[in-house]
């Protein structure tokens, strides 16, 4: 079954073609961080306006890219919540033109359950249930994976997301947009000791997590060394805020496998890309017995190839979209 698959709920537009949801024929993806860096973070209108120029000619690179033609579709899938809503709704109406002017089924698709699904292609032996740990720019979420489309969640951030903590404090540096790569290369070779930085705790919640704290106290060292006309030292301050970062997540991630049980734990999402967090994780299911499983490199960030294979598992529990599906800003994983 080749699934077309739309991926527009931030700022990048995507578009892959999927087999049966576990091969990758193609994934074209058009980046608008050259635009936003110049912002310091992404501006919703304009990223609607650049998903709106670049998805249809992103659709023909796919096909191309596959060798595949129109003829050869056979459902088209997109995402349809959470994400900033002008542009989750720029796909979703392409995908309901291209899925009615084809007469294929159309599969709405969490973009969060995309990412988790992004395990399978990197993974082909993976099959849930498992445990998930999904950390982005967006969200932060302790997933139980019991089946390919039954999830539950445990846990989940109080505030600010993983990944959006690395984006504000790597623009409060002057390091770049988006903040995680730049932060995962600076704290190389820094010492993850030498700063102290807040962990949490949230009262009566223990797999819940909170950055805010974080972040602020982030932010409040880099204002004072500047105002003091004191040196950072960048790579270990670098190393010391994802050392802090990896400190809320893997813990309460591996009490969660441990009440569960399955024996196997995943991450996915744009932060599974950063060194610290993958490094912690290895680390603890080694201790623990559990298998990991970590998405590529390539498909820790937003994708199209992610979403088609969430899609093929959607529409075998008979998920459809009509005409009157909507985009939608929230919506919990638990809810599909």
């Amino acid at each position: 079954m080749n699934i077309l698959a739309v991926e527009s709920s931030c700022d990048e537009t995507a578009v892959a073609l999927v087999r049966d949801g576990r091969t990758v024929l193609s994934d074209a993806i058009a980046s608008q961080v050259e635009m936003h860096t110049l912002y310091g973070g992404v501006v919703p209108e304009i990223a609607s306006r650049k998903h709106i120029e670049a998805i249809y000619p992103l659709a023909n690179q796919a096909l191309e890219q596959a060798g595949l033609t129109r003829k050869d579709i056979d459902a088209v899938a997109c995402t349809y919540a959470p994400g900033l809503i002008g542009a989750v709704l720029v796909g979703v109406n392409f995908a309901k033109s291209a899925a009615f002017g084809l007469n294929v089924p159309l599969i709405p698709v969490h973009h969060v359950r995309g990412h988790i699904a992004a395990n399978y292609l990197t993974h082909p032996d993976l099959e849930p249930p498992f445990l998930c740990l999904c950390c982005s720019g967006g969200n932060t979420l302790i997933v139980d994976v019991r089946s390919y489309t039954d999830m539950a969640l445990l846990g989940a951030t109080r505030d600010d997301a993983a990944g959006e903590c690395f984006d504000k404090v790597a623009r409060v540096l002057g390091i770049g947009y988006p903040g995680g790569g730049p932060m995962d290369r600076l704290s190389q070779g820094g010492d993850p000791k030498k700063y102290a930085l807040p962990r949490s705790k949230v009262d009566g919640a223990p797999l819940d997590m909170s950055f805010s704290g974080l972040k602020t106290a982030a932010l409040n060292l880099i204002h004072n060394s500047r105002q003091k006309g004191e040196t950072l030292d960048l790579p270990s301050f670098a190393a010391s805020f994802a050392q802090a970062v990896a400190d809320e997540l893997v813990p309460r991630t591996m009490a969660a496998a441990a009440q569960l049980g399955y024996g196997k734990v995943a991450c996915a999402g744009g932060v599974a890309a950063n060194s610290t967090v993958r490094r912690a994780l290895e680390e603890a299911c080694a201790r623990s017995g559990d298998r990991l499983y970590l998405p590529a490199l390539s498909l820790c960030g937003d994708n199209g190839a992610m979403i088609g294979a969430q899609a093929y598992y959607e529409y075998l529990a008979g998920r459809r979209g009509d005409w009157s599906l909507n985009g939608c800003a929230t919506r919990s994983i638990d809810l599909g």
